[in-house]
Formats: structure tokens, C-alpha cells, sequence
């Protein structure tokens, strides 16, 4: 199977696209600078481009190189909301921080909602910014605004061939790669105190420099099965996210689909899917400094981030 990333070597500030062979441990990196500047190219011809990268081997090895966020996005959707469990058990938390209802009696509302949902509604989207994302080894900062920094694993979609408007029954052709993102959140920012009649805050909640460590890889869209992944999240080696894709209120094809309807998606462009059960607000664990995150999700590599105070 072979994997896209992006590459520094020791000493050189210009990034270089380049494909991933060879077993972990073993992994050899070629340099493809001769096909493109940079992945988002690559993925802008990705019909030529992935036989062609099929037929090549080689290169050096990938223990000398930085690793860097493999592609540089132009937009980042990102889906609020979508795996069943995740939902049930942040509303809980959150009535149960206000002080309200029984815990019981709000999970099974929720449920009630959340299936409802998933047989009649649409997937919540709402905008990242790409200046948020980082590299997949790279440390992120707590910004001293807030007390609440909590994690959110996903699976990331992304697009190859441009889509606008298109039907959910072809969706999944726009979709070139996966790969891996860490949509960390400040809890704290996402409801607005001041202005509670205007409902969530994600600019400020999701936004901030590193908030959403990505990659390491892109790997092809025909390498994967999106239905049925396993993500997984370790805090300090402790297992925190445990889940399938299976749990997702709607697939990669309907989010790709309803975010086509609003505004057109390009080559580059990530579709975030949400994240499963098991976030630190739920938990009564949230991020510290010093703490080490560690996610992978099936066939998709692993990432690491160490957590820093301001």
C-alpha cells in the first residue's frame, strides 16, 4: 500500500511531496518534486497521477526527514455532532457541569434525537481554518484562554477530483485519500456566556495555531473501507477513544455530498467526519501540559502530539 506525505530534510526549510513504501520501521520516502510542488497538486491530477505512483520504489529513508502535515488545505469542513454514542454522552456532560436534569434522563433523549436524526436530518458542518492545522509529531499549544482543552480524533477525507452539488450515490468519487486529524477543542470557548441566545462559538473553540494536528499519511481512497475503521486515541498511554466508523451518523459519502451543496470542494480539501466517544469533557480528563496524545485510526498511520502550556 503506498502512502502520501510531506517532507523536510534536516537543515532545508522547503518542504517536498513524497511517497511512502516499505514496511513500519523500514519506510523509504521518494521524492516526488519532479511530478508537483507540493501533494495538493498531485491530488488535482490524482486519475494520472496514482498509476504512475504505483510504478514507483525507492528513496531514502524516512527515519532522516521531518515529517509535516501531509497536504496544506484550502478548506476544511468539519462535521459537529456525528457519532451517535460521542453526542450522547457530551450532552450529559454538559447538563451535568450546569447543574440540571438526571443523566439518565438526558441520555435517553438524546439517543431519541440522535436517531431521529440519522433517519431524517442532515450532517452539521461548520468551517476550520487551515491555519489550524499542524504537523502529526509537532507539539500544540494551550492557549492561556482556556481551561477546557479537550481532543477529538477523526477520520479526514480527502478531495481529489472538484465537487459541487453531487449526488451521495457518487460522492465517494471525489474523495481521493484519508488520512488522520485531531480536531482539539476548548470546551470552555464554545458556548457563548455573553450571548447565549447565538448559540456555539467553533471560530474560537476549534481554531487556534495547532488545533488540529494532521496526517502523517494520505493513502488512497481505494485502499480504504470508511465504513469500518477503528479510532483510537491514547493519552499518556492510557486507551481514552476506542470506536468503528460504524458509529457515525452519516458516511463520508452523505458529508461530502451536503457540504458539495453549500460551496464547491477542491483538490486539497478536507471533509472531517467527527469523532467518536471518549473526549476528555466526557471523561472529567482534560488536556494538561505535559500530556502525550497518541492516535491512529486502521491502515492510516499513527500521529503523536505533546501537549505545552502558554
Amino acid at each position: 500500500m503506498i502512502r502520501l506525505g510531506t517532507f523536510s530534510r534536516p537543515g532545508e526549510d522547503r518542504p517536498f511531496p513524497g511517497l511512502v513504501t516499505g514496511d513500519e520501521g523500514a519506510e523509504r520516502v521518494d521524492d516526488l518534486s519532479d511530478l508537483a510542488a507540493g501533494t495538493r497538486d498531485l491530488l488535482a491530477g490524482w486519475d494520472d497521477v496514482l498509476p504512475a505512483l504505483d510504478a514507483r520504489t525507492g528513496g531514502e529513508p524516512l527515519a532522516g526527514l521531518r515529517v509535516h502535515a501531509p497536504v496544506e488545505p484550502g478548506q476544511i469542513l468539519q462535521s459537529g455532532a456525528n457519532y451517535r454514542t460521542h453526542v450522547i454522552d457530551l450532552a450529559a456532560a454538559h447538563h451535568a457541569e450546569r447543574g440540571t436534569r438526571p443523566d439518565a434522563e438526558i441520555r435517553a433523549e438524546v439517543a431519541e434525537m440522535m436517531d431521529r436524526r440519522a433517519a431524517e436530518g442532515t450532517p452539521y458542518l461548520f468551517i476550520g481554518l487551515p491555519s489550524a492545522v499542524t504537523g502529526p509529531r509537532e507539539d500544540v499549544v494551550i492557549p492561556a484562554w482556556t481551561q477546557q482543552f479537550d481532543w477529538e480524533l477523526e477520520l479526514a477525507a480527502v478531495i481529489g477530483r472538484a465537487a459541487f452539488r453531487v449526488d451521495r450515490r457518487r460522492a465517494l468519487e471525489h474523495v481521493a485519500a484519508y488520512t488522520i486529524a485531531n480536531d482539539l477543542t476548548a470546551r470552555d470557548q464554545v458556548f457563548r456566556r455573553d450571548m447565549p441566545e447565538i448559540g456555539t462559538d467553533w471560530f474560537r473553540g476549534k481554531n487556534g495555531p495547532g488545533f488540529t494536528p494532521l496526517g502523517p499519511w494520505l493513502v488512497p481512497a481505494r485502499d480504504v473501507d470508511p465504513t469500518d475503521l477503528r479510532i483510537r486515541l491514547d493519552l499518556n498511554g492510557e486507551v481514552m477513544q476506542d470506536e468503528t466508523t460504524k458509529d457515525m451518523l452519516f458516511d463520508v459519502a452523505a458529508l461530502v455530498a451536503a457540504a458539495s451543496e453549500i460551496t464547491p470542494l477542491r483538490p486539497g480539501d478536507l471533509v472531517l467526519t467527527g469523532s467518536p466517544a471518549g473526549n476528555g469533557m466526557a471523561l472529567g480528563r482534560l488536556l494538561r501540559d505535559g500530556d502525550v496524545v497518541t492516535g491512529s485510526i486502521t491502515g492510516l498511520g499513527t500521529q503523536q502530539t505533546r501537549v505545552v502550556a502558554e
